[in-house]
This record gives C-alpha cells, sequence and structure tokens, in this order.
C-alpha cells in the first residue's frame, strides 16, 4: 500500500513561524491545479502498481481550492492509479476558510477527513503567529464540522511566548469538549529566515522557552491519556481506530509520491523533491518535464532514518529488524549507543523493541541522533 501527498503551495497570509513552501499570491491558481493534475499523469508508473491507501493535501492552504477543484484532483488520482475501496482522504484547512456551507460541500465529496489548523484558542495566540482566523471562527468551524465529519483532527502549538501552563490546559481542555478523535501538537519552533525569528532578534516577541515548551508537551500528554487518546508519535494523538493512516505510513517507511512544488517522495530507497518554486515547477510541467532531484539513500541513511522514526513512534525500533536488514554490527553499535539512554530512563527494551519511555518522548529526536550511525562500518 502506497499514498499520494499533494501540496498546495498558496496561503491568505503569512504565519510567522511557517518555512514551509507557500505564495500568498492565487493568480497562478488555476494553472497550478492544471499542473498538479499533469504532474500525476506524468508520474504514474513511479508507484510501480502500487496500491494507494491515503491521498493527503497539505500545503500551504489547500482549504483555499473550491470543492470541484479538489475534485478535479482526486479524479486524475483515480484516473491514474489504483485506489483502495475506502481511502483515507485528509484535507488540510484553516477555520477561515470552514464556513458552514464549505464544510457540507465536503463533506459531500469523497474528503472524509479533516486536518484543521486551530493552533490555539487564545486571540493572543494566534495574533503572535499571524494566523488568519480568529478564535471564534476557530470554535465554530469545529462545531459544524463534527456534524458532517466522523475524522477530524485538530493542530495546537505549545510554548508559545506569554501562553501559560494553565491557558495550555485550557486550550487542550476547549479541544477535548469538541469530541474531535484526533489532535496533533507541535512545540513552537523558530526557523531561521522566518519573521518570528526576526522578531525575535529584534526583541518584538520573547524568546521561546524550551524549558515551558517541555512542561507544557507532559501536560499535553497527561491530558490527552486521561481523555483515553493514544500517543502514538511524538506529535500525535489519536483515539482507538483513528490514527492518521497517512503519517503512520511515513513513520512505517511505506512508499509514497509528493505531487506539486516542494513536494517530496519515497519509493524505498530513493528520496526524491520538486523544485521549490511555483513558476519554475508550472513552466517545466507545462512542457512535461519534471523538475526533481533525487537522492539514493544508503544503508547507513535508511537505518538512521528507522532509528529516527521508529524512536517517534509506539512501534519503537526492532532490533530483529536491525540485525536482519542492516547486520549485526549495527544491531551491536545501537546496543552500545543506547545504554546510558537506558540507563537514565530515556529508553527501554520490551519484547526486542526499543522505544522512549514517557520522560525520554520529548527528547527523542536528539536521543536519535545520538544513535545515528556516522560512519560506515
Amino acid at each position: 500500500m502506497s499514498g499520494i501527498y499533494i501540496h498546495i503551495p498558496f496561503c491568505k497570509q503569512a504565519c510567522y513561524y511557517c518555512d514551509f513552501h507557500f505564495s500568498t499570491s492565487l493568480k497562478k491558481k488555476s494553472e497550478m491545479i492544471a499542473c498538479l493534475v499533469k504532474e500525476i499523469e506524468l508520474r504514474k508508473s513511479e508507484l510501480k502498481g502500487a496500491i494507494i491507501e491515503t491521498i493527503y493535501f497539505g500545503g500551504g492552504t489547500p482549504s483555499v481550492l473550491e470543492v470541484d477543484e479538489i475534485q478535479l484532483i482526486i479524479d486524475a488520482v483515480y484516473h491514474n492509479f489504483d485506489v483502495v475501496e475506502h481511502p483515507e482522504i485528509t484535507l488540510e484547512a484553516n477555520p477561515d476558510d470552514l464556513s458552514e456551507a464549505k464544510i457540507i460541500a465536503l463533506s459531500q465529496s469523497p474528503i472524509n477527513r479533516l486536518s484543521i489548523g486551530i493552533q490555539s484558542f487564545f486571540e493572543k495566540d494566534l495574533k503572535l503567529m499571524n494566523r488568519a482566523h480568529n478564535a471564534q471562527e476557530a470554535k465554530e468551524c469545529i462545531s459544524v464540522a463534527i456534524c458532517h465529519f466522523d475524522n477530524i483532527s485538530i493542530d495546537l502549538i505549545y510554548g508559545i511566548p506569554d501562553c501559560s501552563n494553565q491557558e495550555w490546559k485550557e486550550n487542550i481542555e476547549t479541544a477535548l469538549r469538541f469530541g474531535v478523535p484526533h489532535i496533533s501538537s507541535y512545540a513552537l519552533t523558530v526557523e531561521p529566515k522566518t519573521a518570528l525569528a526576526s522578531f525575535i532578534e529584534k526583541g518584538i516577541i520573547a524568546t521561546i522557552d524550551d524549558e515551558k515548551a517541555q512542561e507544557q508537551f507532559h501536560i499535553l500528554i497527561e491530558e490527552l491519556e486521561r481523555a483515553n487518546f493514544i500517543h502514538y508519535e511524538t506529535s500525535n494523538f489519536g483515539k482507538e481506530g483513528f490514527f492518521s493512516k497517512n503519517n503512520s505510513s511515513y513513520w512505517l517507511g511505506k512508499k509514497y509520491l509528493g505531487i506539486g512544488p516542494s513536494a517530496h517522495s519515497f519509493d524505498g530507497e530513493v528520496r526524491s523533491w520538486n523544485v521549490r518554486n511555483n513558476a519554475k515547477y508550472i513552466k517545466a510541467i507545462q512542457q512535461s518535464q519534471l523538475e526533481i532531484e533525487r537522492e539514493t539513500l544508503s544503508k547507513k541513511d535508511q537505518y538512521n532514518e528507522y532509528v529516527m522514526t521508529g524512536l517517534r513512534t509506539i512501534w519503537g525500533v526492532s532490533l530483529t529488524k536491525i540485525a536482519s536488514d542492516f547486520g549485526e554490527k549495527y544491531l551491536k553499535y545501537l546496543e552500545n549507543q543506547s545504554k546510558k539512554y537506558i540507563k537514565e530512563e530515556l529508553l527501554y527494551i520490551e519484547n526486542e523493541i526499543l522505544k522512549t519511555t514517557k520522560k525520554g518522548k520529548f527528547l527523542s529526536d536528539g536521543i536519535a541522533a545520538d544513535l545515528f550511525m556516522l560512519n560506515l562500518i
């Protein structure tokens, strides 16, 4: 089984923290949609007959598209690939795009999962991040969406300057009152060359407090576990039966095809990515050309990726798989590097699976980096 990711590179306005590829000009939207359809056709043989089980519209802000434009792209996928009978089809959406009429129209389309970028229910937080919606719109859109979609995920951001632990708890409690079955939550991160980085450097916005972010991460775990959510990946919590199939496929190393400017693809051995420029992307596709860079992953790269993704999930890193896929030397290296983290109760081994403890979850990326193979053995 494989997935298709479709990058919609448009936003109404730029969030201060975002470093994803997008444009705030929608002038080329029609041309872009035509090129997305054409790229799907041009790349129909890349997954080598694999069956598609997920279609994911990411961005940018995919909800800026009209429902008939989304349908056009979905139709292209069905025309060029074999798709399972009931695929997971996700649309990332912002509250300001989700009028009641739009939600109803989406519910009558093949879209069966909404991922709504709430980020916070506090007005001051939304203004600090330069979100296009307000707190009232956030609440109203979920109230309507929950009546028309069973499968809804919302995004929340923690570690926001001036957001107290009590306010963070209120954010979580507000989300839980709506009864959504999935929550993705991320620490506010200062990416280079973003407006947020500039404002912090100039003292306009307070510096991110990593210690507070860690506290709020643990508050998040406690509150959601109490509400019967499963913490199945560092940033993702779902009720039973509501894990993101699309995201889970990335973490489990499945193949996927990325369509659109800046989109990444993976076929099991080769990782590739499209040009990160709308004009160059459109020009190339109109000439039936693909502006793609490719990288063949070495055995060491594949090991490092497996360790990174495995430690972020409840599925962990299988020591048996390390031995069979990479060899005894890799296994010995992993076991040796893990010892100090096991002693510090940040990692543990259960049934030949290496996992992070609750204390180690927030630090999983840093721990994984220390388990990476840096030199060939």
